[in-house]
């Protein structure tokens, strides 16, 4: 997955939802209502819970459920 493709996919992150993050050596990652944070300078995919910025390796992502 490209850095364009996840940010497209958590692009419905507005505050309300939860996600999680499977990466591919099975490790997880949660971020309770969760918004996608807009893209900055430095183009990192970053997610946040409103007390933690959580930086999202697209490579590494196995697969993500957004509720």
């Amino acid at each position: 997955m490209t850095q364009d493709q996840l940010r497209k996919a958590l692009g419905e992150l507005n505050g309300e939802r939860d996600a999680l993050f499977i990466f591919d050596n099975a490790q997880e990652c949660r971020a309770p209502n969760a918004i996608l944070i807009p893209d900055e300078p430095d183009h990192l995919v970053k997610v946040s819970d409103g007390k933690h910025v959580y930086i999202i390796d697209a490579a590494r992502v196995a697969w993500i459920k957004i509720g």
